[in-house]
């Protein structure tokens, strides 16, 4: 029998490529969206239209499930209101069903001193609202997996690109390149990581395969950082240089023209712009050299596969209309 999984938040960028990694690889997939939102056309996935708040409803549209993806992820200006209810109504589901609780976390935790290598068990002194929330968020985790029993994993990983919009790939990389333009928001050469979804999301199925061959492996609450890339401003240039030149972009340059990110506009507008406020806070991101050490995950799943940069990067600019449809099926090597 195939395992069934439920995708909480299964329209967002993750939970899309969560659910169309886990239908690919033979699960029962159920993908939890509003009531009222139209649904993407994959027939792998049986949609549940309900409301997350509806925890007795989808409940019991769900029962069997093994596992729980919560991939709804609140709009920056209103984490501080929805980020931790939302989670807790994930929390609630999963107890109810029995199943293992998995989230997509990210560096946030670490705070603007974290060092260069991140591992698991990195000390977390987080110093923005956001970065808070991330570790009060795994804390909840780790006290419901000692009070109340519940078995939940959290994945750690770089920034998100591809899949669609809402990260820094679309808001600033890739914003002006028809352009010839190249924005990027750090500065030098200092590298940072970086996920591209749908790897993320074969990541997430393979773990999760894993709990169910050998739960005994597992403690209740577990934390694993997926290590993706490793990049800087120069290696992005060089990676977006080929594809603009290929088609017309950099109007006959050897390199598109970089452009800074205006940090000081976008801290000046806080006040009037909360999506500007929110993006200030996470300035140190990009002045602080950073990447996630995956050795606990690949002892537990083996090489972590994922896409050649050049692909991702060419697929996650037809994501954004940019390109043709870029086939990247089965297209990775080891990290």
């Amino acid at each position: 029998m195939k395992s069934t999984v439920l995708i909480l938040g299964a329209r967002g960028r993750f939970g899309l490529a969560a659910a169309r990694a886990f239908a690919s690889a033979g699960w029962r997939v159920l993908g939890q969206v509003r009531p009222g939102a139209p649904a993407p056309a994959d027939s792998g996935i049986e949609w549940l239209l309900m409301d997350l708040s509806d925890g007795a409803a989808l409940a019991q549209a769900a029962q069997g499930s093994a596992v729980v993806v919560h991939a709804v992820n609140p709009p920056y200006p209103q984490w501080e209101q929805q980020a931790l209810p939302a989670l807790e109504q994930a929390i609630a589901l999963a107890t109810q069903l029995g199943a293992r609780l998995m989230l997509p976390g990210n560096v946030y935790n670490f705070g603007s001193g974290m060092p260069a290598v991140l591992r698991e068990d990195t000390a977390q002194n987080a110093d923005t609202r956001k970065g808070r929330i991330r570790v009060a968020m795994e804390q909840r985790l780790r006290q419901m997996s000692q009070s109340a029993g519940l078995n939940s994993i959290v994945v750690r990983a770089g920034d998100f690109f591809g899949n669609g919009r809402g990260s820094w790939f679309d808001l600033a990389l890739a914003k002006d390149l028809r352009q010839g333009k190249f924005s990027y928001p750090g500065t030098g050469e200092v590298s940072t990581a970086w996920a591209y979804l749908p790897d993320l999301a074969f990541v997430f199925e393979r773990v999760a395969s894993r709990t169910l061959l050998e739960p005994g492996r597992f403690q209740p609450f577990e934390v694993f950082h997926f290590k993706g890339y490793s990049l800087s401003a120069a290696d992005w240039m060089a990676t977006l240089t080929p594809l603009a030149c290929e088609h017309g972009w950099s109007k006959g340059q050897a390199a598109l023209k970089r452009a800074a990110m205006p940090w000081w506009l976008i801290k000046s507008l806080g006040w009037a712009v909360p999506m500007f406020r929110e993006l200030a806070e996470m300035q140190y991101l990009w002045q602080t050299p950073h990447a996630l050490a995956n050795d606990k995950l690949t002892a537990l799943i083996g090489v972590e596969l994922h896409t050649p940069l050049a692909l991702a990067a060419k697929a996650a600019l037809a994501d954004l209309g940019l390109l043709s449809s870029v086939p990247v099926k089965a297209l990775t090597k080891a990290a």
